[in-house]
């Protein structure tokens, strides 16, 4: 078995088996034709059950050709462009490099002596989004999984920077933390993890563009302090989930400033405006915030997981810090050894930032911005096509690379109708896996989501897929009077 260990008797072995890996998945790429093959639980579930995992294949070969069978034939291929679901970006292929390099070195990015050199990239590569973001000299960071984890952890450290009691700590139950309603979900998941109360997460209704009302979060912030209680954190949105709607971040932070209260940016998705050519200023006002949420793997096209919390005061990352004697002791302080556990909520922690290294010593940042551009350009001729469309209500003008729309008949008038229709034909579409897309409700109301993260779709992809919508929508709809009569 220690044949299978990868050291330097086995360099060889894992070159030509990494190799095959390749090649597997390259024609995989090569020949796909649809970004899902439709397959479904019931077809694929004995496959993998059939599996059994204590008798070994012990042969590459025929794990890869097993692997066909499980999973490749039917993953869902994202750098396909009729995907048009979630915010799963295609990923480029410096980036994929990188990732081979750090899965096969698997450096922990824990503490110095496990990582040397990565913990100094690392770093880079925070001082290099700081900078783009503009927080100041004073700035920090690490990377994380994702924006939950990102989120999560800006959210402690207001928590533990806000005012405290009679006892030198928070009152948790007057803590309160202000966002749109249309925010990440993980914020409301983030409040309770912090031992909030459940009314800790206050709801700020949204505008006709669903950018967070500033009228409305001023109103709210006078009336908790007032209440006497205690306005730990506004969390603004730099591209929420559903619209990619960029909240108003310079009136968000003149309240903040106002209150007292902490300013996370959850830029997990509009963090690709960093290195946007034409679009920077949409973000303009996000260099004043206490904390910002970027996700790398959504709009820098990097594969998951990528993402990082940045803060305008690195002393605020104490808060996450914990010495243990047989890890990371607090005379490595003083000896000024760069553990970088002392600044994050994981210990073990892949080297996730090689990836971005090698996407920018390769491509730079304005061949990601390009790219970026190049999805927002394409919401925008999207958004053309849809309101230019009779077949269907499209939601916001998109501020990033969101679309979100509902097929609307003119022959029906009844909303329940349509709401039936429209999931009707996102579940028939899956099915045939000629495209991908997602869905959400808009006042109650069922729509379909395109979220636009691929460079190579086009507007005539999106004429299509809104087609094939069409037909499977009026394919239910027919079938539907024929029941009824």
């Amino acid at each position: 078995m220690r044949s299978h260990l990868l050291n330097d008797t086995t360099a060889e072995q894992y070159r030509r088996s990494v190799t095959q890996g390749v090649e597997r998945v390259a024609a995989k790429l090569a020949t796909t034709d649809r970004p899902f093959t439709g397959v479904t639980v019931d077809a694929l579930a004995p496959l993998i059950d059939a599996v059994d995992l204590d008798r070994p294949l012990g042969d590459t070969t025929a794990a890869l050709d097993e692997l066909e069978d499980v999973y490749l034939r039917d993953a869902i291929y994202f750098h396909h462009p009729r995907y048009l679901a979630h915010l799963n970006c295609p990923v480029v292929i410096p980036a994929v490099l990188g990732e081979a390099v750090l899965s096969a070195v698997n450096s922990s990015l824990d503490t110095w002596d496990q990582s040397a050199g990565g913990t100094l990239i690392e770093r880079k590569l925070i001082d290099w989004t700081t900078r783009r973001i503009g927080l100041g000299p004073a700035a920090d960071g690490v990377f994380t999984s994702g924006g939950t984890q990102s989120n999560l952890q800006a959210l402690l450290l207001a928590r533990e920077e806000a005012k405290p009691g009679r006892d030198g700590r928070a009152d948790l139950t007057k803590l309160r933390v202000f966002a749109s309603e249309v925010s990440h979900f993980s914020v409301k998941k983030s409040a309770k993890l912090l031992g909030l109360g459940p009314d800790a997460v206050v709801s700020i209704p949204v505008d006709h563009d669903k950018r967070l009302q500033t009228v409305a979060l001023a109103h709210e912030l006078a009336r908790c302090t007032e209440a006497g209680l205690v306005p730990m954190a506004v969390v603004a949105t730099a591209g929420t989930t559903d619209f990619g709607s960029i909240d108003p971040l310079p009136e968000i932070a003149e309240l903040c400033q106002r209150y007292g209260a902490w300013m996370h940016v959850d830029g997990a998705y509009g963090c690709g405006l960093l290195a946007s050519l034409k679009y920077r200023d949409r973000i303009d006002g996000i260099e004043r915030a206490d904390s910002v949420t970027v996700d790398y793997h959504k709009s820098f096209f990097q594969p998951v997981s990528s993402s990082a919390v940045l803060v305008r005061d690195a002393a605020t990352l104490r808060h996450a810090t914990y010495h243990a004697e047989y890890l990371n002791p607090r005379r490595m302080v003083e000896e000024r050894i760069p553990n970088q556990v002392d600044k994050s909520l994981q210990t073990t922690r892949r080297f996730d930032a090689l990836k971005l290294w090698m996407t920018l010593r390769v491509m730079g940042a304005d061949g990601i911005g390009q790219l970026f551009d190049e999805v927002c350009d394409l919401a925008a001729e999207g958004w053309k096509l849809l309101a230019a469309d009779p077949r269907y209500d499209v939601v916001v003008e998109p501020s990033l690379s969101t679309l979100v729309f509902r097929y609307v008949p003119a022959s029906v008038t009844d909303p329940a109708e349509i709401d039936r229709a429209n999931l009707y034909a996102r579940k028939a579409l899956f099915a045939s896996g000629d495209a991908v897309v997602a869905g959400t409700k808009v006042a109650g109301r069922h729509y379909l989501k395109f979220t636009l993260l691929n460079p190579e779709t086009t507007t005539a992809d999106i004429s299509a897929v809104l087609d094939l919508i069409a037909g499977h929508a009026e394919q239910y709809l027919g079938e539907s009077l024929d029941r009824a009569c």
